[in-house]
């Protein structure tokens, strides 16, 4: 027995998914353990059940970690003075200004600079005001690439807004609605590429079956590798967009 089967389970937590069949388990790019069970499943399996996959879960958690030093360099400040929005692809300098003025403020004062100007003291409303400028530039660069997307593979969608999910990249309703994660933002462009074809193929089939992956081969025949490179994609998130500042 090694010292990892002498540990606690880790914490997690569990939801109830009327869509459920089976039970599985999950692992965000934030290292959240999360059990999906059917609705009439009963809870007190649950335990057990993680502990069958005690091993996966360590080794993934590691992995997680591993990816996530790889791709991002722990920042010397929680703040960011760079933000590269490798979509696009854009890298934009921030400048922060202490001034007495009630609100805190972010002007484009040249080219691809951002200055924020107010109580810059404040992480949690520099934050915010950060979360709202990447918002807008989500809404300018990416609807338009969605549209120019739809036109080049025919699949035509309803609408598209952007939003900050947490667990994922876009999503596709069956109204033919597309939501965008504006952290697409920090991806390579051609990933994104990848999740505008992998949802507008989701207007024509809702589901994960054979016959929409046959659709998704045709409009990209590199699919598989996009969709192996999407998976580590979490890692190229700063902390400053998911996480809560840090105290002090």
């Amino acid at each position: 027995m090694n010292r990892t089967d002498l540990a606690p389970l880790p914490d997690y937590n569990i939801r109830i998914s009327p869509r459920a069949k089976n039970v599985s388990i999950r692992i965000s790019h934030r290292r959240a353990i999360e059990v999906v069970v059917p609705k009439h499943f009963d809870l007190s399996d649950v335990p057990a059940l993680v502990e069958t996959r005690r091993s996966w879960i360590a080794r993934t958690l590691d992995r997680l970690e591993q990816e996530e030093r790889a791709i991002v360099p722990a920042p010397t400040e929680w703040l960011p003075k760079e933000i590269a929005l490798r979509a696009v692809p854009e890298t934009w300098t921030v400048s922060y200004q202490p001034t007495s003025a009630p609100q805190l403020m972010a002007t484009v004062t040249g080219q691809q600079h951002l200055q924020l100007t107010g109580a810059t003291g404040d992480r949690a409303a520099c934050q915010n005001v950060l979360h709202q400028w990447l918002h807008h530039s989500a809404r300018y660069h990416l609807t338009s690439w969605l549209r120019r997307v739809s036109q080049d593979v025919d699949l035509p969608y309803s609408r598209a807004t952007i939003r900050r999910q947490k667990t994922r990249w876009a999503s596709c309703s069956s109204r033919k609605s597309i939501s965008l994660n504006a952290k697409l933002l920090f991806l390579p462009p051609e990933l994104v590429h990848y999740v505008f074809v992998h949802e507008l193929c989701h207007t024509i089939h809702l589901d994960h079956s054979k016959q929409f992956w046959a659709l998704v081969g045709e409009k990209d025949p590199h699919y598989r590798t996009h969709e192996r490179h999407l998976k580590k994609g979490w890692g190229y998130i700063p902390a400053w967009v998911d996480e809560a500042p840090p105290e002090g």
